[in-house]
């Protein structure tokens, strides 16, 4: 056995405890870090080829991996934009230069542009929200990808579009009987205003009904005819929809109002008004901000309104441990890992959103606390066989004298 091989055999066992200890002390340090996820070294042996019967020492060598698909523990906090992943997944982030990393580090602040960024300054990504259907992803890319930005959103009015509005007329009446309501709708400006209906019967099963307007003198905004079968149940119009015409007040607008009407019935019982609703708001300032388990921000208004505004995207790999770790608790996609798969919270393969939670570092101090106790040892008994080699040689060295 060469003395040269066992000092450098010592010195590889130094080394790889020194990289052992390298990252105890990043777990540690990081142990309180929103979703760090930590690292660990793992040992190998470099055995050299044996020649006439002598030995030659080999050494060790490390590989450092990272628990990325291991989760920690959740932390429950008071801002709605703190937020934690239960399942597999990652948030999107851009940092200034726009380039895209993933992370689990969820605790997000809203910042005077509107956006959210997490204490590395990382703007997490999503979609417009849109209520008819998902937007459109591209699942293996960014492309689409747009800051979370819930700015404009102070005060809000949303005129009334659609409603509901149906009654039942009594079927006993005389012809001309009339009978009266009205409906809630609100302005382009928040204000609400009040449309008449007038049902006036004609015959037998038919009637009349007039639509009209706030002011002096009133403004008809519709008129139709009612048709019944002989069950009482409406037939015309066939569509079962009512039409409001638009009209401007006090330089507000009122747009044209699709009204359902398709279960109006005429029955043997009195006037009665079953459903009677509309859509759209009066002017309300935030209160604050939503997000549910699929991901959905909402801007919630002080008159109990909840108005989504974007979805949050996330993204999963293959293999999330082989990913690379980047400063600011991010990653990156790596040969290894798999290709970036984009999705949404709650979908195939992706885990649901907590709000109101931060994901703690998946470190345990106390397991930390005994590998760096090994790790010493072991470095000083590495560090006893190169000292040993050393006195071997001076041996070999003196023995000329």
């Amino acid at each position: 056995m060469s003395l040269y091989g066992t000092m450098r055999t010592g010195v590889s066992g130094m080394n790889a405890q020194a990289n052992r200890l390298g990252t105890v002390a990043d777990n540690i340090a990081n142990s309180s870090t929103v979703g760090y996820k930590k690292a660990s070294v793992q040992f190998s042996s470099m055995i050299l080829p044996t020649s006439n019967g002598a030995y030659n020492s080999g050494g060790v060598e490390t590989d450092v991996r990272y628990s990325i698909s291991s989760q920690g523990t959740f932390s429950y906090t008071t801002s709605t934009t703190d937020l934690a992943i239960n399942g597999d997944g990652f948030f999107i982030v851009k940092g200034a230069d726009g380039t895209p990393y993933l992370t689990r580090a969820g605790a997000f602040v809203l910042q005077e542009d509107g956006t959210l960024k997490n204490t590395a300054g990382y703007t997490l990504q999503g979609y417009e929200y849109d209520s008819n259907a998902d937007p459109t992803i591209v699942v293996n890319g960014f492309d689409g990808l747009q800051p979370v930005d819930l700015s404009g959103s102070g005060i809000s009015a949303v005129a009334s579009t659609a409603g509901t509005l149906n009654v039942n007329l009594p079927n006993g009446e005389a012809d001309g009987f009339e009978q009266k309501t009205s409906l809630k709708v609100f302005d382009s400006q928040g204000s609400s205003r009040l449309i008449e209906f007038t049902y006036t019967k004609v015959t037998d099963n038919e009637w009349s009904v007039t639509a009209t307007g706030p002011g002096t003198p009133t403004t008809v905004l519709a008129t139709t005819t009612l048709e019944f079968d002989t069950d009482g149940q409406l037939i015309t119009p066939a569509s079962g929809e009512l039409t409001l015409d638009g009209f401007t007040i006090d330089g507000a607008e009122v747009p044209d109002i699709a009204l359902q009407i398709g279960d109006t019935t005429q029955l043997a019982s009195s006037f009665s008004v079953e459903v009677g609703q509309v859509d759209g708001n009066a002017a309300s300032k935030v209160k604050g901000y939503e997000i549910d388990e699929k991901g959905v921000v909402s801007v919630a208004y002080e008159n109990g309104d909840l108005v989504p505004k974007f979805r949050v995207a996330m993204a999963s790999v293959q293999s999330p441990d082989n990913l690379n770790p980047v400063a600011g608790n991010l990653y990156t996609q790596s040969n290894n890992s798999g290709v970036v798969i984009l999705g949404y919270a709650g979908s195939s393969g992706f885990g649901s959103i907590i709000s109101g939670a931060l994901e703690d570092s998946n470190v345990d101090v106390a397991e930390e606390l005994t590998a760096m106790i090994e790790s010493q040892r072991n470095y000083t008994a590495n560090s006893k066989v190169f000292q040993t080699g050393s006195e071997l040689m001076e041996v070999l060295v003196n023995l000329k004298r």
